[in-house]
């Protein structure tokens, strides 16, 4: 690759994550390229970018950026993961699609806005809802909220034409009584 070049890949890969809320990095090996590409299909599909380069033009990128904490696993192939704004996205993508593929790839760590996240943890996030069911769950409980409301506004109301229709014939039987005296 010329010099050119690897400066060009450097400042393309510098500027997606600088517009990148997270970064997965995975160790690919065992992964043949078709693997790969279908991997890189389901990532596009999910709205999301894997990228494989080269550690040193990786290195280059991140200078400057606040995610120096890659660096130490910029070793042996490495592949990244580039999400959106739902961390949890690329968490279950990874690990469904490695679920099917022997384990592979692997996550060698993760960055959430700038925040270390180990292996382990990136698991524990791919078990997460994803933001759109949380979305749908609070939606939900507004909805059940507001319809409890509704229920026990109609409630009370009944309760009030009910006493408002007790009162009226105790009022009449009152009224007949004192009539017949």
């Amino acid at each position: 690759m010329r010099l050119e070049e690897k400066q060009q890949v450097t400042e393309e890969l510098a500027a997606r994550l600088r517009g990148t809320e997270s970064v997965f990095l995975t160790d690919f090996t065992g992964l043949t390229v078709k693997e790969i590409t279908e991997f890189r299909a389901k990532a596009r599909a999910g709205g999301l970018e894997y990228r494989v380069v080269k550690n040193t033009l990786a290195r280059r990128a991140i200078e400057g950026l606040d995610l120096e904490a890659m660096d130490e696993h910029l070793v042996g192939p490495t592949g990244l993961l580039l999400g959106g704004s739902d961390p949890v996205m690329p968490a279950k993508i990874i690990r469904d699609f490695a679920k099917g593929h022997g384990n592979r790839p692997v996550v060698k760590i993760a960055l959430v806005d700038k925040q270390v996240v180990s292996p382990e943890n990136v698991e524990v996030m791919a078990d997460l809802p994803s933001r759109e069911e949380l979305l749908g769950y609070i939606a939900g409980g507004l909805t059940a909220s507001v319809a409890g409301i509704a229920g026990v506004l109609s409630a009370v109301i009944r309760d009030i034409a009910y006493m408002v229709e007790e009162v009226a014939r105790v009022q009449a039987a009152v009224n007949t009584e004192q009539g017949a005296n």
